[in-house]
């Protein structure tokens, strides 16, 4: 005798004092997973802002690899890297440096100050803005990070040959450039950071991470 159950026949027979129940995976079985390992991408392989996306995934694969132990992200090692070359800016002008709206940079910021990296220091001319200063802490942090990101872009390099690097970066200068100028008569197109960008968490892992002196 056959019953249905949940999508798939089940057959009952008698075993002594009790019932058997079989499950027949034949036909009426339902769907099952399909194991392909290679896709149909369809129009996607034909856009570039796809294909952006993309590299980008393979190039910060290799960067949290690299970084996770310093519990720092692209977003706050560039932010770093910017006070770190300009010291004094503002908050504002950090913002406009990198595409970063002030509300997402604030929360980025409050997380590189209490880690003891950079300190906020007020402006005689406007006491409601605040100018951004590495701490020493933070200078020799990131003289560590500079580093390995030198070490990190070598590897891109050494997988894509010198010649396809430079003009990797020559055309994205110039998406950049396009994006900046943009940007520049369109406020509201400024980047939204994800979350877990802003405040620079990481996916956790069984590797322990040291942090930079407080």
């Amino acid at each position: 005798m056959q019953i249905i159950l949940r999508g798939k026949a089940v057959s009952v027979q008698k075993r002594g004092k009790g019932l058997g129940l079989q499950v027949d995976s034949g036909a009426g079985g339902g769907a099952t997973a399909d194991s392909r390992t290679t896709f149909n991408y369809g129009p996607l392989k034909k856009q570039l802002g796809y294909l952006l996306r993309r590299a980008q995934i393979a190039v910060f694969r290799d960067f949290f690899a690299v970084f996770n132990e310093f519990d720092i992200r692209p977003a706050q090692y560039s932010v770093l890297t910017v006070i770190e070359c300009n010291p004094g800016l503002s908050q504002t002008q950090v913002c406009d440096a990198l595409g970063i709206r002030k509300a997402n940079f604030v929360a980025m910021l409050d997380a590189l100050e209490a880690r003891g990296l950079v300190r906020r220091a007020s402006t005689p001319k406007d006491r409601r803005s605040y100018a951004l200063f590495l701490t020493d802490a933070g200078q020799d942090f990131m003289r560590k990070l500079h580093g390995m990101a030198a070490e990190h872009e070598q590897r891109i390099v050494d997988r894509v040959g010198i010649e396809t690097h430079r003009h990797i970066f020559a055309m994205l200068q110039a998406l950049v450039s396009t994006g900046d100028e943009k940007a520049a008569t369109s406020p509201e197109s400024q980047t939204a950071l994800p979350r877990n960008e802003i405040v620079g968490k990481t996916k956790p892992t069984n590797k322990s991470r040291r942090r930079a002196p407080l």
